[in-house]
């Protein structure tokens, strides 16, 4: 368990120095003429990203979630891998990745890097890394808790989303 929480912590400050870039990267997005769209689902989504974390602890603490190293091993590859993903997304688009949806008018889509491939690589990695960090430790109920709620919040963020990109590519 030990390990674990000190895994969870370390998931934490990430999520601290998303926040700070994303703060940074939103300064640079508005002083451009960046447009939010969709505030009203960001509180739930952060709400929700905090839920895992908070889950992975308690289930694993209250439940007596064993680690079972033929599911632990792997999740943590996966969970580790999904958090390369990110970076990846967040290096490629640089200033305007955001946790916010901002979109500035006149840029083109980012069709480099894990966008060659996919249009949205930042949420599968958010999806995979739902469901494998809290099966490092078994927490399958935060796991299944967690993808339940994430595919019904970013089905809206996804509209939300390809909504504010269709507008800007209208208006340029």
């Amino acid at each position: 368990m030990a390990a674990y929480t000190v895994l969870i912590a370390l998931v934490a400050v990430e999520r601290l120095a998303e926040l700070l870039i994303a703060r940074r990267n939103a300064a640079w997005s508005l002083a451009r003429g960046g447009v939010e769209y969709g505030r009203g689902h960001y509180p739930p989504m952060v709400a929700l990203h905090t839920g895992l974390l908070v889950g992975c602890l308690l289930e694993v603490r209250w439940a007596e979630r064993p680690f079972l190293p033929g599911l632990g091993w792997p999740m943590l590859v996966l969970a580790l891998a999904a958090q390369g993903l990110r970076w990846w997304c967040i290096g490629v688009l640089g200033p305007r990745w955001n946790t916010r949806v901002i979109v500035v008018p006149g840029l083109p889509l980012v069709a480099g890097g894990p966008y060659r491939w996919l249009r949205h690589p930042n949420y599968l990695a958010v999806a995979v890394e739902g469901f494998a960090l809290p099966l490092v430790h078994t927490a399958w109920v935060t796991a299944l808790g967690f993808t339940v709620l994430n595919s019904l919040l970013l089905a809206t963020r996804l509209r939300c989303e390809e909504a504010a990109l269709t507008l800007c590519r209208a208006a340029a």
